[in-house]
């Protein structure tokens, strides 16, 4: 049995939930205990239980489908994040522990349907980019199993790609949830930091920390960062999201690229890059070469600086206590962290803060920045051998994103020439997870690539629209696209989202001394279908945006064609008196367009 994208998985199980039951003997039949992508395996009581608070919920009518978004989907979780009844080693035996309570993201998604199948294995205590780091065996890459599948998040990544679960769970410090989906051709979702709670993660550096997702598609994963993301007064570093990102990248795309591209003579990744950007300007985006030094020193902070004493008070009492325990080379770099003063970590902090301000000046200009998910890759051969410093390849274009306070997607993208995967990463400031989750299935639905490791061709999906946080407005005169007025949306970060009709209850008028000339559309109990547009404005700059609106225009609710209701503009009707009836030209661009003309 091949599990692939989550969105069939809720498909095909909403109406008859019943079959959950013979559909996960199956699932985990197909599960081996040799695999050591996986350091534990859910018991058959333990998926019992979990099936049967999803179906006692269902039978009983406490609850419906529609009150599970991830009806009794598969996931595996990165076991540096607890699972009650479940171990935790973060891969080191010595340092397993058994938690009694979920992680937040564990308890929401379970409260959405989603079973979990087990812990999967990973670079000890989330500390490399690699997936060689772990007592359980390095998890080799699914294409080809002389190389590595790229860590530290290397189990999760790997049941992903070759179908075992719908998704899975990471977690990303330095890129251990981007390197490993671009090694195995799969979406790496790493939220913005604090959008997804940290509550029960095993810390390695917690004002970086992220739990990240794995699934086949952008939109998949988005769906799942939906239902496990949120504020949690129980973590420290959780944070409120302040809504006022755009939805969606600009209608003309505009990237950055780092002016200076490494590829450590790869010559294979480089010529995987450039395809990638050539079908991004296919799709009609501007790529624009920008400075990358400030991104560059700020990469090297995180390892080659005062934050490696982070990971030291993370694992301080195994390493104090028991450092024979630890993998020699995770060792080494904890040991590091010792060599580093209080005055050398403010330092380090200072040093952090002018170069996110600086990096995220130069990202205001595009909708995102492009860049290799990772510049190389390398057999686990050569792994043992430069361990340290193939490492530090992989992380060129992660290590820098949480210290800026990033967000970032990670695509598959054109193979190499040997056949192993080569992604790209999208990286954009903070909050702006859904215009990267909207773009990646517009790039997944024209890349016609399989899913993960998989045989399974990826179908057209469509992208997930976020629940929260933005407010549909309807526009029907001086704000449309190429109206003196539409700039009052895009200043506030909204976006175009579609041309659409209202129902047929509406009249429009051109009304009498208005600067610059406006409609006032009114409800009547005769009337007919108006043009209107649909933009999506974000939910904290819809008040300003509505504050500025004058009499006798307002905003309330309309009634489209299709039955849907959304905010819009409204006019009061005593403002009609001396208004000219425009409602049989249909919109008023179409008035505009013949009014001009006559």
């Amino acid at each position: 049995m091949t599990v692939a994208l989550l969105s069939q998985w809720i498909n095909d199980y909403r109406p008859q939930p019943d079959h959950l039951v013979g559909a996960y003997r199956q699932l985990m039949a197909n599960i081996s205990r040799q695999d050591n992508a996986w350091i534990y395996i859910a018991s058959e009581q333990q998926i019992s239980d979990q099936l049967n608070f999803l179906l006692q919920a269902l039978n009983a009518g406490t609850k419906t489908v529609d009150d599970f978004p991830l009806l009794g989907a598969p996931f595996a979780v990165k076991d540096n994040i607890d699972v009650a009844g479940m171990p935790t080693s973060a891969a080191c035996p010595e340092f397993t522990y058994q938690p009694d309570k979920d992680a937040t993201v564990i308890a929401r998604l379970k409260a959405a349907g989603a079973i979990v199948v087990g812990k999967t294995n990973l670079d000890q205590f989330a500390t490399g980019l690699v997936g060689t780091r772990s007592p359980f065996g390095a998890v080799v890459n699914t294409f080809n199993p002389d190389y590595v599948s790229g860590g530290s998040s290397s189990g999760s990544a790997s049941v992903v790609a070759r179908g075992l679960v719908c998704f899975s769970l990471g977690t990303d410090t330095a890129g251990s949830g981007r390197v490993p989906a671009g090694f195995n051709n799969i979406v790496g979702l790493k939220p913005t930091k604090g959008w997804l709670s940290t509550t029960g993660v095993v810390p390695a550096c917690r004002l970086n920390d992220c739990v990240s997702i794995f699934a086949h598609t952008a939109a998949d994963a988005s769906l799942v960062a939906s239902v496990a993301g949120g504020f949690d007064p129980l973590d420290p570093y959780s944070r409120v999201n302040p809504n006022t990102a755009p939805a969606r990248f600009s209608p003309a795309m505009r990237f950055a690229i780092p002016d200076r591209l490494a590829f450590f003579d790869d010559t294979q990744s480089e010529e995987a890059f450039q395809r990638s950007l050539e079908r991004l300007m296919a799709m009609g985006a501007e790529l624009v070469a920008i400075d990358f030094s400030d991104f560059i020193t700020l990469a090297e902070q995180l390892y080659y600086g005062a934050w490696v004493a982070e990971r030291t008070v993370a694992v301080k009492e195994i390493f104090e206590n028991h450092p024979e325990a630890m993998d020699p080379t995770v060792r080494g770099i904890v040991a590091g962290g010792l060599n580093y003063s209080a005055c050398d970590a403010w330092q380090a902090e200072y040093t952090r803060a002018g170069l996110s301000r600086r990096i995220n000046q130069q990202l205001a200009e595009f909708d995102a920045l492009v860049v290799p998910t990772s510049p190389t890759i390398h057999t686990i051969a050569e792994m043992r051998d430069e361990p340290v410093r193939y490492n530090s390849q992989f992380g060129t274009y992660t290590n820098f994103t949480n210290l800026a306070d990033l967000s970032a997607l990670a695509l598959p993208a054109d193979f190499r020439a040997d056949g192993l995967p080569a992604g790209i990463t999208l990286i954009a400031p903070a909050w702006h997870d859904a215009a990267l989750s909207h773009f990646g299935s517009a790039w997944q639905n024209q890349s016609g690539l399989q899913a993960g490791a998989t045989s399974q061709k990826l179908p057209a999906t469509k992208p997930f629209t976020p629940n929260e946080g933005y407010v549909r407005v309807a526009v029907v005169g001086a704000h449309l696209r190429g109206m003196p007025l539409n700039h009052q949306l895009t200043d506030r970060n909204a976006v175009f989202i579609e041309e659409t009709h209202t129902a047929e209850t509406y009249r429009l008028y051109a009304l009498a001394n208005t600067q610059p000339p406006k409609p006032g559309l009114v409800r009547a109990a005769e009337g007919q279908p108006i043009a209107v547009e649909l933009w999506d404005i974000p939910l904290a700059r819809f008040g300003e945006f509505v504050a500025g609106i004058p009499a006798p225009l307002g905003i309330g609710t309309l009634t489209l064609n299709d039955g849907r209701s959304v905010k819009g503009f409204i006019c009061e009707p005593c403002a009609t008196e001396g208004a000219t009836d425009i409602t049989a030209w249909g919109g008023w661009k179409a008035w505009l367009a013949r009014h001009h003309s006559a």
